[in-house]
């Protein structure tokens, strides 16, 4: 292990267990924490493409099915479709904008780092909605509510797994779980 490396992982093993500077830590107690810190940063980087893969997979469902066919997805998504429908507001700024109180909820309610992926993942399928140009895949009534329910619930449970949310609702819906 490069020496550099292992000094910084036992300043910070040291730290951590409220030891000064003074005393050795063992090699086995810096691999532990060297280990744990690797584990950590897989973590989050695999919550971090789950929810990529979430928010892409959702605005293929929506953008690629639903939106050109004049279907409406429910939730704070469907509300913002509904809003955009009449007033020709822009659907990325409604999504934000509607999702704000229920993520304060999910702030004060459940954690800071569930708000923080669900504003993250929030925040993406705007830009996915208002920047990735999905191609119209079909207009057959039927396949239009099978495959772009699929995506957009494939897209939800993905981001769910990476420990966030994409729609208001699923806020409530983990806050009301028994």
């Amino acid at each position: 292990m490069n020496p550099q490396f292992l000094n910084i992982i036992r300043k910070q093993v040291q730290k951590s267990l409220g030891i000064s500077d003074k005393p050795i830590l063992s090699r086995y107690q810096v691999a532990k924490k060297a280990r744990h810190q690797r584990k950590t940063v897989w973590r989050n980087i695999s919550h971090l493409v789950l929810m990529a893969m979430g928010v892409l997979s959702a605005g293929f469902g929506l953008k690629g099915f639903l939106l050109p066919n004049n279907f409406i997805d429910g939730g704070v998504t469907g509300i913002s479709l509904l809003i955009n429908e009449k007033t020709n507001s822009p659907l990325s700024w409604l999504i934000i904008l509607l999702n704000i109180p229920f993520v304060i909820l999910g702030f004060q309610q459940i954690s800071k780092r569930f708000s923080f992926k669900s504003i993250l993942a929030i925040i993406l399928l705007a830009l996915a909605v208002a920047f990735i140009h999905y191609p119209v895949v079909t207009n057959d009534k039927l396949l239009i509510f099978v495959f772009g329910g699929f995506f957009l619930g494939a897209g939800i449970g993905l981001t769910i797994r990476g420990g966030g949310v994409i729609d208001g609702t699923e806020i409530l819906a983990i806050f009301f779980k028994p």
